[in-house]
């Protein structure tokens, strides 16, 4: 991956910047949302209070000895970040620590009667079970009436706009995610200034390569982002590819353990499968042909460890690699994987996505709505238009969303 001067790491130590206003303020709101969640012990309110005072005004600390990952978060940095204030590490790297430090102090790893429990679960079933969800998997019966192309493109457009749907996003950006669903607004725009032409939610689209190497042939690997209400439309995508048959195979890609509040664990996509089978109509069509094909292993789901890592995916291990080389195609859902897969930098807007992503063992797309400042692959008309119309806003406020792809592997075979 590039890395010159242009492209600094991202840190959270710029004052007023979106970075340091997660560190400072959505973090400690994280802490209350999962302190106020479940009737902790004692210990526990004691454990989530030094969490506080640590991420707020400590610095890094390395996990217990005794901790089951702590050798392998021992090599992706605590050894070299530990001493140092949150603020001057790499954003990407702290943001992910605060996590592990988080399901550290209400006993998630254990030993004790609390391990193995989400924190995060009864807001993600919240929102599951929310009729916003209702209405969402209703509109499922009348896109059945469409052509299969149509329903392909409605599907893949539920899948982008649903990663609005993200709790963590929601306690610093009041309302901005609140969207979702089919469509989602795909089709908006922003009004700026009068000389200036009206900016398209959907800053960058590249669909139709996205189509072209679904080909009826091979696997397709979904890397996840969140639970719930981006999940379901996840689901109902790769339903809709293997009953096309545009696709062979499919590996959903989730997070071994909880992980940036809305991130999709197993027990998700389980309660999204459940959500699904028990709903009426054409849900429950979708939600039967899901369960079956994972029990004829057409649908495969995949926990990797790297999938928690703190580090982007220029650095993932050779497993992974070989598993995302041997694919038709690598579609890397949300933010937090999109800072992953480029690099959480400063590039400047207009780097084209291809040579970002050049490391990447095979063809790779993403899907996107926009949650933070790193962005690539932008024309130089569109990201005038967008600086014209909302200055940096645009960037963080979750209401422009890109379909990237680079569809042909530049990267040293395994």
């Amino acid at each position: 991956m590039p890395d010159t001067p242009a492209a600094p790491v991202i840190l959270g130590n710029e004052p007023d910047s979106f970075p340091r206003s997660v560190l400072a303020e959505r973090h400690p709101a994280i802490i209350q949302q999962v302190r106020d969640a479940f009737p902790y012990d004692p210990g526990q309110h004691r454990a989530l209070d030094a969490l506080l005072k640590n991420c707020t005004e400590g610095t890094i600390e390395p996990l217990p000895r005794d901790a089951p990952d702590c050798d392998q978060w021992a090599a992706w940095g605590t050894d070299t970040y530990a001493g140092q204030s949150w603020y001057d590490v790499p954003w990407l790297w702290s943001e992910s620590y605060f996590y592990r430090q988080l399901l550290d102090a209400v006993g998630y790893f254990g030993p004790g009667a609390w391990q193995g429990i989400d924190p995060f679960r009864p807001a993600k079933r919240a929102e599951l079970d929310a009729p916003e969800t209702d209405e969402e998997l209703a509109a499922l019966d009348e896109l059945e009436t469409k052509p299969p192309e149509e329903r392909a493109n409605s599907l893949l457009h539920g899948s982008l706009w649903g990663n609005r749907a993200d709790l963590g996003f929601r306690l610093s950006a009041a309302g901005a995610g609140s969207g979702g669903g089919s469509g989602g607004g795909a089709g908006a725009g922003v009004e700026p200034a009068e000389s200036q032409a009206p900016v398209p939610a959907l800053v960058a689209d590249d669909s139709e390569l996205l189509w072209s190497l679904l080909s009826g042939t091979g696997t397709l690997c979904l890397v996840a982002d969140n639970a719930g209400r981006e999940l379901i439309p996840d689901l109902l995508l790769l339903a809709h590819l293997l009953d096309q048959r545009r696709i062979e195979r499919a590996v959903l890609h989730i997070k071994p353990h909880p992980y940036y509040v809305s991130d999709a664990t197993t027990a998700d996509v389980v309660d999204a499968l459940h959500r699904l089978v028990g709903a009426p109509g054409a849900a429950a069509t979708y939600g039967r042909r899901l369960w079956s094909a994972m029990a004829d292993g057409r649908l495969t789901v995949r926990a990797h460890p790297f999938s928690c890592a703190p580090l982007p995916y220029a650095e993932m291990p050779a497993d992974l690699r070989a598993e995302f080389a041997a694919a038709t195609l690598t579609i890397v859902k949300g933010d937090l994987n999109y800072r992953r897969l480029v690099g959480d930098r400063r590039w400047a807007p207009t780097t084209p996505f291809a040579d970002v992503t050049a490391y990447f063992p095979g063809p790779v797309a993403a899907l996107r709505t926009l949650k933070s400042d790193v962005i690539t692959g932008l024309d130089a008309s569109t990201e005038s238009a967008l600086v014209a119309a909302e200055g940096q806003r645009w960037r963080t406020g979750g209401t422009h969303a890109l379909i990237q792809v680079r569809g042909v592997s530049s990267a040293p075979a395994v």
